[in-house]
């Protein structure tokens, strides 16, 4: 009986952990795996910073995935048989310590993210996995596939052993190889070769969309004050003929408008919306979400009556940068030289509004450096969670990115690689 025939096309954090476990799985198995560009696991080299931010110290499932925007109850199930704290398990067994930061990321004591990389490869070819770089797939043939088109063009089922029949794959290479195979995981990421395969083989795709960036604000004197960072602020995005987004955490001011967390939260929630409105919309901005609008006059008013001798730019009596008090001052329409006594009551309610619900016109879409997330991908119904086998086409894997799923910056797109690429890798080779 001939070895198991396993392809990976795409030497990601994906690719590379659905071959381990395909290899680990079945080591009697020939797996494959297949890089188009000639350096392999670029995300995870770049990721936080050249950290590589692993995964998030939320160990319980249900917590986990309210930081997926798309695929969070699809991954519910996948959690409960990988999560997390097996992430940091599968790591430490191969030598590789985590540490747990403030916010809960989860890097590598390293702080490197040649760590990572270096064990991701060490690990495959220690299980025999064959890695070939710089070999773009051009096309993929699935001969049930192809049985399966001719006989629902005849309405003829198909017999039951044809069904019960391993699924053949032919991949031509642009070298002009071509390469067989029993099973076959597609982990290209958002790459639009994924896609194009994907659909010819039968699935729909959810039109792929940024997620994870700043926002562009036009506002020269805001932008002036690039590097002050706010923690926390309060975030309300909103588009025409949409409801409106909530989201609450640390701010950046940049010199192109605003980032930080908070923000980088809000355009994966509205990803899909912002596209559509070609990243137009209005921000408003609570600078002090811990106090509410009374609580906030009041601290005001307490200023103007045992300080009315002092200049307003210049003692602020709110927690708040200087730099951007003194911004915000100029928005309320404040002289700068004006005393706090000086201070009219309209003076005062505009300084209020500004505090808590200062609006903010988005322009565009800026970047993210460290993550290149997108919204969309293959449609989750189309694919069997237990397994992350294809629903329509036998043998047929995804796993990482390719799928319709994206989390929140935090370590949670790559668990969500993780946990996918190693129930697919269980189930190619043999256990499910």
């Amino acid at each position: 009986m001939r070895p198991l025939k396993i392809v990976i096309v795409g030497g990601g954090a994906a690719g590379f952990f659905a071959a381990i476990a395909a290899a680990k799985t079945n080591q009697k198995a020939s797996v494959i795996l297949l890089e188009a560009s000639r350096q392999l696991l670029t995300k995870v080299r770049i990721s936080g910073g050249g950290r590589c931010n692993v995964t998030h110290a939320l160990f319980d499932a249900k917590s986990f995935i309210q930081n997926y925007p798309r695929g969070s109850k699809a991954l519910l199930g996948a959690f409960s048989r990988f999560q997390a704290q097996d992430t940091v398990n599968w790591f430490a067994s191969v030598g590789v310590q985590l540490k747990t930061e403030a916010d809960g990321r989860m890097f590598p004591i390293t702080d490197n993210s040649e760590t990572i990389v270096n064990c991701l490869i060490r690990s495959a070819l220690s299980f025999g996995v064959q890695i070939r770089t710089g070999t773009p797939v051009v096309w993929v043939k699935s001969q049930e596939f192809e049985q399966q088109d001719e006989a629902d063009s005849s309405n003829v089922l198909l017999a039951d052993d044809q069904e019960d029949k391993s699924s053949n794959f032919e991949i031509l290479l642009k070298s002009g190889e071509i390469l067989e195979c029993d099973k076959l995981l597609l982990a290209t990421g958002s790459n639009p070769v994924g896609y194009r395969i994907a659909k010819k083989l039968g699935h729909e795709v959810e039109p792929p969309v940024p997620s994870l960036f700043t926002f562009n604000i036009t506002d020269k004197q805001l932008q002036q004050l690039a590097g002050v960072s706010v923690n926390p602020v309060q975030l309300r995005l909103s588009v025409p003929g949409k409801p409106p987004l909530e989201q609450i955490g640390p701010l950046l001011i940049t010199h192109w408008g605003l980032s930080g967390p908070a923000v980088l939260k809000l355009s994966a929630w509205g990803a899909r919306m912002l596209h559509e409105s070609r990243y137009k919309g209005s921000l408003s901005v609570n600078w002090l979400p811990d106090l509410n609008q009374e609580e906030v006059r009041n601290e005001l008013v307490t200023v103007k009556n045992e300080h009315g001798k002092r200049a307003i730019a210049l003692h602020r009596g709110i927690k708040l940068p200087h730099r951007l008090w003194q911004y915000l001052i100029c928005r309320a329409d404040i002289d700068k030289e004006t005393r706090w006594a000086e201070l009219p009551k309209k003076g005062l309610n505009k300084l209020v509004q500004e505090l808590t619900q200062g609006q903010y016109i988005i322009s565009g879409k800026g970047v993210f450096k460290e993550e290149f997330v997108t919204c969309g991908g293959i449609k989750l119904k189309e694919v069997n969670f237990k397994t992350m086998e294809s629903r329509i086409v036998k043998g047929l894997y995804f796993a990482g990115e390719i799928l319709d799923i994206d989390g929140i910056t935090g370590g949670f797109n790559f668990q969500s690689a993780w946990t996918t690429a190693y129930l697919a890798g269980l189930a190619m080779g043999g256990k499910e």
